[in-house]
């Protein structure tokens, strides 16, 4: 029976997570404060800790990093609001497994909670020498670099090889974003589901969301049958949404949809569908401008970057170019 610790100051909370925890068959244990739980990691061994981040005293995050310098096996998913979206990225680069957004839904606690044992499961099966290594000289993949930043790349996506975080990839166009997206994916645990690559500036808004949710029949004129999209097919791989500030206010409604609720309508249909696939974004502009300007939803942008990538312009790392060269030669 797998143990989950849940850490809250607020009992009722705990209260109504262990009911619904326990109705799914796992041993549950509860702390009031990081304190507490920390006293209690050793005697029950939790498999996953789910920990609130604000609380009084030792925070979530502080919590989460004494977990992961002492208990490399077990996983932390952290709860934040709406105000504190900051404290969820923070937590994602320090190795939290996800994150839930309050007031948390029982259905999402509990999915988000059987995929990270599920994840467990498929680490423990594998062998050291089966995991994937992140490197500019795996010939498989493509990211190729030496220089500091894009060491830094590669760490960061050695980290999100263990967990589901939302990625925003940043920089210049002819950068390679596209390839970080599928390093991304291909040294993910679900590197065997498929990487769809969508450019934002392509499509209308109609074809955009016709092929990223899908359409009914009669949807709209010359849809005479309907069609699965992109989220759908996916499965739990990666969408990887090209030029993402090029989207419309209405498009991008829908896709925080997808984001909050794990869940679309195909257009014209009335009947939700579910999602497991992963987001990953990238952009050439400055988000925080067109936010400030109104022309991006902020809500959307911090849903977007729970981890952010800079992906450096190759003028500023000109000790990488005969790196390149020899690889495109070598292909």
């Amino acid at each position: 029976m797998s143990r989950i610790l849940l850490v809250d100051d607020d009992s009722d909370i705990r209260s109504v997570f262990r009911k619904k925890l326990e109705l799914l068959s796992y041993e549950v244990e509860e702390a009031d404060c990081a304190e507490a739980a920390l006293g209690k990691l050793k005697a029950f061994h939790p498999d996953v800790v789910i920990t609130d981040v604000r609380m009084d005293g030792i925070t979530g995050l502080e919590l989460l990093s004494r977990i992961k310098e002492s208990m490399e096996d077990v996983d932390v998913i952290v709860m934040t609001g709406h105000d504190t979206m900051g404290s969820a990225v923070e937590a994602m680069k320090s190795g939290a497994f996800d994150y839930l957004v309050k007031p948390v839904g029982l259905d999402e606690l509990g999915r988000v909670v059987e995929r990270c044992l599920s994840e467990q499961e498929q680490v423990r099966a594998s062998t050291v020498s089966e995991m994937p290594e992140v490197s500019d000289d795996d010939g498989s993949k493509i990211v190729v670099g030496r220089d500091p930043r894009m060491v830094e790349i590669y760490k960061m996506i050695g980290v999100l090889a263990r967990n589901r975080a939302t990625v925003l990839i940043r920089g210049e166009t002819g950068t390679g974003k596209e390839l970080v997206a599928q390093a991304v994916h291909d040294h993910s645990l679900y590197s065997s589901e498929p990487f769809i690559a969508v450019s934002c500036t392509a499509l209308t808004d109609t074809l955009l969301e016709s092929e990223l949710f899908g359409h009914v029949r009669g949807a709209f004129t010359g849809a005479v049958g309907g069609k699965k999209g992109y989220f759908e097919l996916a499965g739990q791989g990666t969408i990887f949404l090209d030029e993402i500030g090029d989207t419309s206010p209405d498009f991008q409604s829908k896709l925080l949809r997808v984001l909050q609720e794990r869940q679309f309508y195909p257009v014209g249909g009335e009947q939700p569908k579910r999602t497991e696939a992963r987001v990953v974004a990238a952009t050439h502009q400055p988000l925080e401008e067109l936010v400030s300007e109104g022309g991006f939803r902020e809500d959307l942008y911090f849903r977007l970057r729970v981890v952010e990538i800079h992906v450096p312009r190759l003028r500023e790392r000109k000790a990488d170019i005969p790196l390149i060269a020899n690889h495109l030669l070598s292909r």
